[in-house]
């Protein structure tokens, strides 16, 4: 009796979907920053329409679960930033081609993981709540990689303050998003469907996350994440540059 081949391929982006989801329902943030390097290597579809996608849904879930904590007192002002962003992320789509926009995702990776590792506080106001809407804006569109400049701002607040603002944020960034890449020419139908396998990987990355992520610490996941996204940063730059 003969068995059909498994797609490795979408096993591998299932798998990377819910590493992510695990990571950013732990820690309010990451499932972009760990997953889009290899998902591009895998298939530059991936890369940003369906990250964008499953960012979202994974954040409607989590924004309704920690519901209670979101505060948008502040998120106006990264919400203003964010469209302007966008719309440059677009643009960047738009002229770029698939080696370029690989070094372009690996830049943003290792930004990312230098920027998480910043030792000094920077307290949120609304002129940095603006910037960072703006790089969010920027890296999100034209990556899928939106939350390392929110997160900087908003790490050092209450653990569950921070997913419930942080997905609150990304559900209305990532649909920003994603109306600037349908003209862009990164977000269509063969995108959606191409999306929907990740999107129950996505939601057992989530659960498995609820149950173990009072017993689990943070900064192990923290640290844990950081070394997969510099590897997986560099990989996309060697790509890149090949």
């Amino acid at each position: 009796m003969e068995f059909p081949l498994i797609d490795l391929g979408l096993f591998f982006a299932m798998f990377l979907i819910f590493i992510g989801s695990f990571v950013q329902s732990a820690i309010g943030f990451g499932l972009a920053i760990v997953t889009a390097p290899l998902l591009f290597l895998i298939s530059p579809n991936y890369v940003p329409g369906p990250i964008v996608i499953v960012g979202l849904f994974l954040s409607i879930i989590n924004a309704y679960k920690y519901k209670a904590n979101v505060s948008f007192r502040g998120l106006g002002y990264a919400f203003l930033g964010r469209i302007p962003g966008s719309l440059l992320g677009g643009l960047l789509l738009y002229y770029v081609d698939a080696k370029l926009l690989s070094l372009w995702i690996g830049v943003v990776v290792l930004l990312a993981v230098a920027i998480s590792l910043l030792p000094f506080r920077i307290e949120p106001n609304n002129s940095r709540m603006t910037i960072a809407g703006f790089f969010s804006g920027l890296f999100g569109t034209s990556s899928g990689i939106g939350g390392p400049p929110m997160a900087l701002l908003l790490q050092h607040q209450e653990a569950n303050l921070i997913r419930a603002n942080l997905s609150a944020f990304f559900v209305v960034s990532s649909v920003i998003s994603l109306a600037v890449q349908v003209p862009a020419g990164y977000m269509s139908l063969n995108h959606l469907y191409l999306t929907l396998p990740l999107l129950p990987a996505s939601v057992i990355g989530y659960l498995v996350a609820m149950k173990v992520v009072d017993k689990i610490d943070k900064e192990t996941i923290r640290k844990v994440s950081l070394v997969m996204c510099s590897v997986s940063g560099i990989a996309a730059i060697v790509l890149g540059v090949r």
